[in-house]
Order: C-alpha cells, then structure tokens, then sequence
C-alpha cells in the first residue's frame, strides 16, 4: 500500500516537473516568436525606409539639373580682339564698308535693340562684336562656318547676330534714313533733279533689281527671265543716289509694273500723298512726278521715255536722252548698293523672310554711308551685268490723257532755249 501511494506521489511529481517544462517552453517560444516578429518587422521597416530614401535620392537627382559638362567651346578669336582693333580708316572701309566712326555711331544706335546680359554660364557677346559680325555677313555673304572661324562664335551665334542686327535696323533706323519726304525734302529734291539735269518737277527715279535667292517653294514664281531664282528689290531714289522709298520680295518673274502696284507706292502717291505744288510748265500745271523705264506705264506722276519705233521726233529724242541721263542716278545707287554689300550679288540660302530683311537693311546702311560720306571704292562695283530685260506696255493702253499731256509739255519745255540742262555730276 505504501509503495502504491509513493508510486502516485511521485507520478504526480513527475507530471507536475512535465506541465512545468512545458509551460517553461511554451514561454520561451511564444518569447522566440515574438521576438523573429519584432526583427522580420523591424526588417520591414528598415528596408522601406531605405527603399523610400533611395527613391528620395533618385528623385532629387532627376529634377536637380545636371551641370553642363562643355557650356561654350573655347574658340579663337585673335582676328577680332588683335588685327581689327588696329585697323586703319582704309582697312575699315575695306572690311566693314564703313569708318570705325561711322561703325561706332551704328553701335550706339542699336544698342538698346540688339546688346544683351552675362548670364552665370559664360559671358554675352559684345553689342560691336555682334554688329561687326552681321557687316561682315553683309559685306561678303560668307558662309555661316567662315564667319564662325573668324570671329571665334558658333553657327547658330552668327545666324542670331545677323538675324538679329537686320530686324533692328528695320525698326530703328529704316524710318529715320528712309522716311517718305515731307513737302519741304519734295521741293528740296525737285530743285536738286532740276539743277543738275534741267528736269522741272521730278522728285525721283523709280527702278528694280534682281537679289538671287534659292526659295524653299514655288519655285517657279521666283524663276526669272534670266534664267535664274531672285527677289526684286525696287526703290524710289533721289537726285543724290539716296533711296527714300524701298520694298523687297515679290519673286522674280513678276512684271515691274506689277511690283510698282504690289508695292504700295502706287497706291501711296495715286491717292495724292504728293502736294499740290504744281508749276506752269508749256502752259500746263505739273506737279511733282517719278522718272521710270519703259516696263511702268505713264501716268501724270511716272514718266517714262517714248517707246523708239524709229519715228520719234528729234524733240521726242531729246527727252528720251534727258530722261535716261536722269535716270542713271538710280543705276549708280544700285550699283554702290551692291558693291558696299556683296550679299545682293551672290545666292543666299536663307529664308524668304530674312532675305528680304537683309536687302531692306543693306538699302538702309547704302543711305547711312552716304550721308555720313565713307568712301567708295570703284573696285567693289559689281559686273556689269544687267539685271533687267524690259517689258514694254503698250503706249497706246497704258497712257492716260494727264500723264500724255505732261510729258508733252515736258517735251517742249526741254527743247526750248530757256531750258537750262547743265548736266552737272
């Protein structure tokens, strides 16, 4: 009985010591478990937060810009910063068609419209090196690269210098330098033409010339009669070779008469933009007119000569003479355009648009030179190739009575013997 009762007793021990081992294990499971929880948690968290910190990293170095490894490549410029600093005046008009003084006054003039600000990244290019490239473009229509080279700039630098000093000539000094005459300049010029060539009442000499240019459409339009792709540049000039009315682009194969009208000039001085200020010549009020060649048709303010069917009269012969001997002020003015700015004599690639920008700019700095009085040089005359095959009007359509009777009264007034017709140069 006694061994029964300590074999329970020590069972019950036993049990007892098992339930305590396994309680004991069962905590230090539940501890092990909680603890791999903690750490896979902890693990978690640890490896989103890097996670997010990279993609914070990543981000800012996206939108964070990337400093430019080569901003401006080094170039050299010693042709503009060692030789054209010592230019003489010759070696200036030579270059730059101009004097250094003349150059410095153009500066002046545009710098509002063409300088420009350092940035942080690398310097602006200076207001005279800006200008000096586009005179150098307009002087000798050099490709973009050559001017590149020399001035030390890239392309698209030379581009925006020329691009930019034209539109600012157009806005700044095109309506200073080639304003449409007010009465007193009218009378000033009628006085000048009647001086010189002995031609009462004429204020200016109307005429075209052809700019080659290589359109981009329309081909055709621009092909002219000469065989070859251009623009027509017509200007009104004085008795001084100084032009003071200008309009560029209309393509090549269009008729000089049809450009006079697409011009606006026609429109200007038909609706009476002239004065008034009539003179009694051969017993006819005339007042103020254009001389033009035989592709214009007459009118009361555009003469022209009689067309030569070998029945002129000798009086009729004789203003044909006067007529085309006034009107070589104009090929001269053409003449010194094209020999100052060579780019109206060679193709040009550009734009449509930019062409006829640069041919209005080159008309502005032809007056700009003149009346400051820079020098031209007979060796920069263009060949003497003429531009311009003349398409008659009939006479007996394009004549209206008026314009009959004053060039009449012209045909008398210069074959009489108080006509003074000096002819001066």
């Amino acid at each position: 009985m006694e061994k029964v009762v300590g074999l329970t007793l020590f069972l019950c021990l036993i049990g007892r010591l098992v339930n305590q081992f396994i309680s004991t294990e069962i905590r230090l499971m539940r501890k092990r478990r909680l603890r791999i929880r903690d750490l896979i948690l902890n693990t978690h968290n640890r490896l989103r937060r890097q996670r997010r910190r990279q993609r914070q990293i990543q981000l800012y170095y996206q939108l964070r810009r990337r400093p430019p490894s080569v901003w401006a490549h080094q170039r050299a410029n010693n042709w503009w910063t060692v030789v054209v600093p010592n230019f003489t005046d010759e070696q200036w008009s030579q270059n730059f068609r101009m004097s250094e003084d003349t150059f410095l006054y153009l500066c002046h003039r545009l710098r509002t419209a063409m300088e420009k600000r350092d940035t942080n990244f690398r310097l602006c290019v200076p207001i005279k090196k800006r200008v000096a490239i586009a005179l150098w473009k307009l002087t000798t229509n050099s490709e973009l690269r050559l001017v590149s080279h020399l001035f030390g700039v890239g392309l698209t630098t030379v581009w925006r210098c020329v691009r930019e000093f034209c539109t600012s000539v157009n806005e700044v000094l095109l309506p200073e330098l080639i304003p449409f005459p007010n009465d007193d300049k009218l009378m000033e010029m009628a006085m000048n033409f009647e001086q010189r060539f002995g031609l009462p009442q004429c204020v200016g000499v109307v005429a075209g010339s052809h700019i080659p240019n290589v359109p981009t459409e329309y081909h055709a339009e621009y092909f002219n009669h000469m065989g070859w792709h251009s623009i027509i540049l017509q200007g009104v000039v004085d008795g001084n070779g100084l032009f003071w009315h200008v309009f560029a682009g209309s393509p090549g194969s269009m008729h000089d008469a049809t450009v006079l009208h697409v011009s606006g000039l026609w429109d200007l001085i038909g609706q009476g933009l002239f004065p008034n200020h009539t003179k009694n010549i051969a017993g006819h009020e005339v007042g103020y007119y254009l001389l033009g060649n035989a592709a214009f048709p007459l009118q009361n303010w555009l003469m022209k000569p009689y067309s030569d069917t070998g029945q002129l009269t000798a009086e009729q012969r004789t203003f044909n003479q006067k007529i085309c001997r006034a009107s070589c002020v104009a090929e001269k003015a053409f003449s010194r355009l094209k020999g100052r700015w060579r780019c109206l004599l060679k193709r040009n690639d550009s734009h449509i648009d930019l062409v006829k920008t640069m041919v209005l700019t080159c008309c502005v700095l032809h007056n700009l030179c003149e009346t400051h009085g820079e020098q031209y040089s007979e060796e920069w005359d263009p060949p003497a190739v003429g531009d311009q095959i003349l398409v008659a009007l009939p006479p007996e359509e394009d004549a209206e009575g008026a314009a009959v009777v004053v060039r009449d009264a012209l045909v008398h007034y210069l074959n009489t013997d108080n006509c003074a017709s000096p002819f001066l140069e």
